[in-house]
């Protein structure tokens, strides 16, 4: 039988996953690509593949034999039950310390599932997000690996060499324990949502209270990716706002205004629901998704309900801009704070040791939501490891002082014309109710405990919980207590 050659196996021959081997073949390692419909592999080793040290195999026996142990298997496919499927098939093949790599759009309570029961058979598990689309897998993507810390060293020098690189430093670091590297991507989805509203938002308002044109929006978009909003989806939204279609218009007022979604930043709507996190930006952008999907309900509304007379903004159109600008980069600001809220908190809750600039660098190449701006969040964690919140690094702190007038104008100004910025408001809710030493939820807990006798503390004693009978009709019995 034939020495083993192959340093790492690939299952699953889509985009994604041809560029990856491409992209390790690039980097001197010897890659086995399996895929499920066989004919696939023979297809790419004679196309993509060709003139590569890449190998194929028709099965998963022909493809274990073929790798060099500890041997690492990753599998690329759709999530849920494929990646049980070839969990299960491979499983009986491997043996003691070989690695299974999901490196799919997988929840991180499967990654957590697939980690624990992979380890009492003596396998390693890694559950790993990557993000970068199809040329970020092709030529660095970011890439997010959680689960066996064992697994790290035997995986290190091939993800680090495939992934993008920031300055000198790889986009690709370990995360923590099992479904860690899953949920930090999810986290890194739900801010590529918000980012991507925020943008939408802004040109919304371009577009309809100040009357500017495509192409004129687009130099906007070109002047604030010169500065520190500098990122790749204020690029591309540049890119997209000048883009003509065959006719000379512009090919993105032609676009249905119906936004789809995958369901990833739906997931961290509910985990931070789940964990108790106000992650409010990114819910508030997946349910203007929601929203934009009733397009027919909201073409017949649009007939019936009135808003205000005038939508067109009459002051100076080039003081609006800035304000703009400034509204999206607290908007923002407030965005990833919010994101590392809830990391913060599951890593509390599933005892992770999750090194926050690190996740920060991971992101700063590579995937969607790459900026200038992740190199500050970088420096905030390096420079205090235990901060409680973004907003309470001085850098973030003195931004958004300088941003808040421009922030309250925009959303004063959006209400006032009766263009909807949920984002842009929610995140100015949230940053209000943060700075906020006392919120009106005392009367929260007095209307419980008067309809339900669910009891209250006292600021003068907390942690003691007590009932009054507030009508005189009542009984002094109070109802077990319970977070809500």
């Amino acid at each position: 039988m034939a020495e083993p050659t192959a340093d790492i196996a690939l299952i699953g021959l889509a985009v994604m996953g041809q560029n990856i081997i491409l992209n390790m073949n690039d980097h001197g390692y010897v890659v086995c690509a399996h895929n499920r419909t066989v004919e696939k592999v023979d297809r790419f080793l004679a196309n993509e593949a060709k003139g590569t040290r890449i190998v194929g195999a028709h099965s998963l026996q022909e493809m274990v034999s073929k790798l060099k142990k500890p041997r690492r298997v990753m599998i690329l496919v759709k999530a849920g039950s494929a990646v049980d499927a070839f969990i299960d098939h491979l499983v009986p093949l491997l043996e003691s310390g070989d690695i299974i790599i999901d490196g799919g759009n997988s929840e991180y309570k499967d990654s957590m599932r697939r980690c624990k029961a992979l380890e009492e058979r003596g396998l390693l598990f890694v559950g790993s997000g990557v993000s970068g689309g199809e040329e970020g897998a092709r030529y660095g993507p970011s890439l997010m690996p959680g689960g066996s810390e064992k697994a790290w060293p035997h995986i290190k020098p091939i993800f680090q060499a495939i992934a993008a690189k920031a300055g000198n430093d790889p986009c690709c670091d370990w995360v923590g324990g099992d479904g860690s590297g899953h949920f930090v991507k999810m986290v890194h989805n739900g801010i590529e949502y918000g980012d991507m509203q925020l943008c939408c938002e802004a040109y919304h308002l371009m577009k309809d209270a100040l009357g500017m044109t495509s192409d004129e929006i687009s130099q906007v978009f070109d002047e604030w990716n010169k500065g520190e909003l500098d990122s790749f989806l204020i690029e591309i939204t540049k890119n997209i706002m000048a883009y003509k279609d065959a006719d000379g218009s512009p090919l993105v007022e032609k676009i249905r205004d119906s936004a789809g979604q995958k369901g990833t930043g739906k997931w961290t709507a509910i985990s931070a629901l789940e964990y108790g996190m106000p992650v409010t930006l990114i819910g508030e952008s997946v349910f203007a998704r929601c929203l934009s999907s009733l397009q027919a309900e909201r073409v017949h509304a649009s007939t019936h309900l009135k808003g205000p007379a005038s939508t067109k903004f009459t002051g100076d159109k080039k003081e609006f801009v800035e304000h703009i600008r400034k509204a999206l980069y607290a908007s923002k600001i407030v965005s990833y704070a919010q994101g590392f809220m809830l990391m913060r908190e599951a890593a509390k809750v599933f005892n992770w040791k999750l090194n926050y600039g690190g996740i920060a660098l991971m992101w700063r190449g590579g995937c969607i939501i790459r900026s200038r701006f992740l190199g500050n969040i970088k420096d905030a964690f390096n420079k205090n490891p235990n901060l409680d919140n973004l907003l309470l690094d001085d850098f973030f702190k003195d931004a958004i002082h300088k941003c808040q007038d421009s922030w309250r104008k925009t959303i004063a100004t959006a209400v006032t014309l009766g263009i909807p910025t949920p984002a842009f408001s929610t995140a100015l809710a949230f940053y209000d109710g943060y700075r906020s030493a006392r919120l009106p939820a005392n009367l929260i807990q007095a209307q419980r405990d008067y309809f339900g006798a669910h009891t209250y503390e006292l600021l003068s004693n907390p942690g003691h919980f007590i009932h009054t009978n507030w009508t005189g009709k009542g009984g002094n019995v109070s109802s077990t207590t319970y977070q809500a």
